[in-house]
Parts: structure tokens; C-alpha cells; sequence
């Protein structure tokens, strides 16, 4: 059974930003990743070109070679 206290939990401690970045980027949830997500998902239907994608990857740094963290 679950009580709400009107508390607030929050992961990690205060400080705790560059880490929680850090997560972010190595499991590709970060804005940059999505952004990515997004323009691939757009030329994928048509409604932009793999030069767009491309220059996605180029401007937000993605690694395309970087192994899937999923599976590690």
C-alpha cells in the first residue's frame, strides 16, 4: 500500500547534476538524443531527408558507433 505524504523524492543528492547528466547522455535519453530520435523518426516518414539526419548526428555529437546500452 502506498501513502502520499506530500513529500517530494528526488534521486541522487544535491550536487548530483553532472552525474545525473552524465546518465542521461551514456543511456541516449538526453536532449540531444532525442532530438535525434525525432529527426530520424521524421525522415523515416518522409517529412525530412537523411542529409537532416545526418547533420544531427553532426551537431549533436552523437557516437553512431557507440554500443547500445540496452544491451551491455
Amino acid at each position: 500500500m502506498s501513502v502520499h505524504t506530500g513529500r517530494v523524492a528526488v534521486a541522487g543528492k544535491p550536487g548530483d547534476d553532472v552525474a545525473r547528466a552524465n546518465r542521461r547522455r551514456l543511456f541516449e535519453v538526453d536532449r540531444y538524443y532525442i532530438a535525434h530520435a525525432a529527426v530520424a523518426a521524421l525522415a523515416a516518414d518522409g517529412k525530412m531527408t537523411g542529409k537532416d539526419v545526418a547533420r544531427a548526428i553532426k551537431q549533436y555529437k552523437i557516437d553512431v558507433e557507440k554500443v547500445n546500452p540496452v544491451g551491455v
